[in-house]
This record gives C-alpha cells, sequence and structure tokens, in this order.
C-alpha cells in the first residue's frame, strides 16, 4: 500500500501541489498504471516520468487529484544478437487519478481515459 504521507500533511498547504508532484515522482514507476497508458510502446522505460499536477479537490474523506504524466516508452525487440529493431525511447503521456485517503494517506492511481 502507498501513503502519501507528506501530501496529506500539505492538504490545506498552498503548496499541495508541488509537494504531491514531489511524492509522486520518487515512487516506482510501477506503483502507477503507466504501462496501461501506452500510446506507442510495449513497455515502459527505465527513465523516470515527470509529473503535472493539473487540478485537485478535497473533501472530508479524500484529496483528489488528476495528474499528467510524462515518461518513457519502448517497442522491445527480441533481444537476439540479430535483431534490427533499435530499443529507442519515446515520450509517452497519461492522465492519472490519484485519490489519497485522509485518514490513513493511503493512494490509489486510476488511469483516465484518454
Amino acid at each position: 500500500m502507498i501513503r502519501l504521507t507528506q501530501t496529506l500533511t500539505a492538504c490545506n498547504s498552498p503548496v499541495l501541489a508541488s509537494v504531491l508532484k514531489r511524492e509522486l515522482e520518487r515512487l516506482d514507476a510501477q506503483s502507477l498504471p503507466l504501462q496501461q497508458g501506452l500510446q506507442r510502446g510495449s513497455h515502459v522505460g527505465e527513465e523516470g516520468f515527470t509529473a503535472m499536477v493539473i487540478g485537485v479537490t478535497r473533501d472530508s474523506a479524500r484529496i483528489r487529484a488528476k495528474v499528467g504524466v510524462f515518461y518513457t516508452g519502448i517497442i522491445a525487440g527480441c533481444s537476439c544478437a540479430d535483431d534490427p529493431t533499435p530499443i529507442e525511447g519515446h515520450v509517452e503521456y497519461c492522465e492519472i487519478q490519484v485519490d489519497i485517503d485522509r485518514s490513513t494517506a493511503e493512494a490509489t492511481f486510476t488511469l483516465l481515459p484518454g
């Protein structure tokens, strides 16, 4: 279970978006639904990702954020010695919804239709 405790602490602060961005970017890319968001590649690259907080709403139960994520996708070949397929990364983008429980700081991630 992923907990975004710093974001929860900053819930009523003007720096909420920057704290959320920083906490998300510290996560392993496998924690987010990036594989499902691929448009051109077949695998998520290992270069990491950049998050962009688009909007945040709050209620008594949760913090909900819409986040754009830029990351690298690759088209992987068969990894044979004579495979001519280059493994080049290209920019992928998807939007996710981040829901943070205000009592536990537990976060869930949902890929948004794009």
